[in-house]
């Protein structure tokens, strides 16, 4: 029998969403609104595209482009879970009991505040529903408390934020209110649908199906036959890990679909997790082809047709409570986020806290998610649908300006480097730092030490690390660094145990000399350096590279390696070859988001681009000029 190929139906609906996909981001380019959420502007053009065009296009032709959106929004779910580091959660367990350790530990700190923003949810629907009719309290509260991971992690790495403590606890918040909600979700829409029955239990079963896959996955990736297959197999043709990702994919939508339909998107949401355990963020490639296929693709297709399927009309069912309803549900999808960020307060002040609050109130996908399975189930009318698709607009645009206002110097508050103590090795960081225009300031507790750093133009204080109290005259902060660096060995441990033990700080380096000293170090969770295995290393560069050992070593004085971030808008989309830089120095890397590349005459650079520059200080001014419009 040959296969039967007709090409009757219509994809003149596929060629329009595809041409509202290409000119959104040209369009918000253009018009310098590329740091509003691109979906956003998908959904808005996908209105006017649903009101003006598609009512005139066949119905086969609708049918694949439902079919294509449906595939874009498992789609989302899947990368969504993708987004999620599991390394970072799984750091963030509390692996020592200690009750001042415990409460500071950012999972815990993140579970609480999910709870309070569902006990807060529930309580504010209560208070909705006297403005509204709303047909499940429970279901409405679960919609307030969604957060949105892909629109908070982009705003946290352009201000190199994702990476400081305060950048860690926003992200695993969202993360955990991510998991946890979606999770609630496909149990609550179960029960409505269906009840309490035993089928229900199908759901455990997928949870099982995760780990049976995780534990299968760490032994094949370690089988050297499927490493050797997977690299002979990865060439263009073949494709095979994007491949393999699909069929992970499906499998977990397959499950869940025999499960119930209001399971499938937990299902691409599990496949995205599991995955995001074997993935290296950093250097996967198959990570920019996964967002190719999605945010090239499937993706528009979905939010285009969202705001297609937006109806306006739908919000008359309110008669006269429109404008209070959404006045009131804009305080309240910011009251609950906002109220549980004070637990941040004792760690990194009352703004911070309240700023991180407010960018936790973003609100994208799942918001659209959930308030659609509502409307599929009867219990969320398609005016409060309506509204929530305007709540998932106004937050994008909200939550990130208000963000960034807050933070309008584009940089975390004031940071320095604490050196306790002034030996040559403590003397010789403080003076690197200066000329990278770090602020260091070194404590040290013999007084004609403190007199000789003093002549050397380097800022040191007299007293002694044991004295907790010269931190807080100091200001200490959670994102400062603390370096410890005594001439004793015995003394820095006890010096890190009191900063770690008494005032809960986090970023402690010393040194380690002996295996026991590591063990110490390590139990207490502070970044050390192996002295022996440092000293190693620096010879064998010596022995195997003594060029470049001279002239980064013995020469630092001279060439030094900065990384400089462009904010200069005037270098946005220009080659290399078209810049003239100062002849004392050179580029050395660029990287772009989670792309590192050597520049060439051919580069173009883009806002937001880090790039490592090498050259002498007149050279790195230049840079610095150029690159940075501050």
């Amino acid at each position: 029998m040959l296969l039967s190929v007709t090409f009757e139906i219509s994809f003149l609906p596929l060629l329009i969403v595809m041409a509202i996909a290409w000119l959104v981001p040209i369009v918000a380019t253009l018009f310098r609104l590329e740091k509003l959420p691109t979906v956003i502007l998908e959904i808005i053009a996908g209105y006017f595209v649903g009101k003006f065009l598609l009512g005139i296009i066949p119905n086969d032709g609708r049918e694949v482009l439902e079919f294509l959106s449906l595939t874009g929004f498992i789609f989302l779910m899947f990368l969504s879970g993708l987004e999620i580091d599991t390394d970072q959660i799984r750091s963030a367990f509390p692996r020592i009991f200690v009750a001042k350790r415990f409460v500071s530990n950012p999972f815990i700190i993140g579970f609480v505040m999910f709870l309070v923003t569902l006990l807060m949810s529930y309580l504010l629907t209560v208070v909705a529903g006297q403005i509204i009719e709303i047909n499940n309290y429970w279901y409405f509260s679960l919609i307030l408390v969604t957060s949105s991971v892909g629109v908070i992690m982009p705003v946290l790495k352009n201000r190199g934020e994702n990476s400081t403590r305060f950048g860690q606890m926003i992200i695993i918040a969202a993360a955990i209110a991510d998991i946890v909600s979606i999770i609630l979700f496909t149990f609550t829409a179960y029960i409505l649908e269906h009840g309490f029955e035993v089928k229900i239990l199908y759901i455990v079963v997928l949870f099982a199906a995760f780990y049976l896959f995780y534990r299968l996955g760490l032994k094949v990736s370690r089988l050297r036959l499927f490493k050797r297959l997977v690299y002979q197999l990865s060439h263009a043709a073949s494709q095979i890990r994007v491949r393999g990702t699909l069929v992970v994919i499906m499998i977990f939508v397959v499950m869940a679909q025999y499960i119930d339909s209001e399971v499938v998107l937990l299902g691409a949401f599990l496949a995205g997790i599991l995955l995001s355990i074997f993935f290296h963020k950093g250097r996967s490639l198959l990570l920019i082809k996964l967002d190719a296929l999605g945010f090239g693709f499937f993706i528009p297709v979905f939010f285009v047709m969202v705001g297609a399927h937006f109806d306006p009309e739908a919000l008359q069912e309110f008669d006269n409570s429109l404008v209070p309803f959404l006045l009131y549900l804009v305080v309240a999808l910011y009251l609950v986020k906002i109220v549980p960020s004070f637990f941040w307060k004792r760690f990194f002040g009352f703004k911070r806290s309240i700023s991180g609050g407010i960018l936790l109130s973003s609100r994208l996908s799942l918001i659209i998610a959930a308030s659609k399975i509502g409307l599929d189930l009867g219990i969320i009318s398609p005016g409060i649908n309506a509204c929530f698709i305007i709540m998932a607009v106004v937050t994008c645009l909200l939550s990130p300006t208000v963000y960034n206002y807050l933070w309008s110097s584009g940089k975390v508050p004031f940071e320095k480097t604490v050196i306790v103590g002034g030996s040559s090795t403590g003397v010789l960081l403080a003076r690197r730092l200066k000329m990278n225009e770090r602020h260091s300031i070194i404590i040290e507790k013999r007084m004609e030490r403190v007199n000789e750093i003093k002549s050397k133009g380097l800022k040191v204080v007299y007293g002694d690390g044991y004295d907790l109290k010269i931190y807080d005259q100091l200001k200490l902060q959670p994102d400062n660094f603390v370096v410890v660096l005594t001439e004793s060995e015995s003394e820095n441990i006890n010096i890190c145990q009191e900063l770690r033990n008494k005032r809960q700080h986090e970023r402690l380096v010393t040194k380690a000399t002996s295996l026991k000293t590591e063990q110490t170090l390590k139990k207490l969770e502070v970044e050390f350096l192996d002295v022996k295995r440092v000293i190693a290393s620096t010879i064998e560069s010596l022995i195997l590279r003594p060029t470049a050992y001279h002239a980064l070593i013995e020469s630092f004085e001279n060439y030094i390696l900065e990384e400089i971030k462009i904010t200069n808008p005037r270098l946005d989309g220009r080659q290399v070859k078209e810049c003239a830089f100062h002849k004392n120095g050179s580029l050395v890397l660029l990287k772009r988001q989670e792309q590192m590349e050597i520049p060439h005459g051919d580069t173009y650079f883009k806002l937001g681009d880090v790039v490592t520059v090498i050259g002498t200080d007149p050279a790195l001014a230049d840079f610095r000029e150029k690159f940075d419009q501050h």
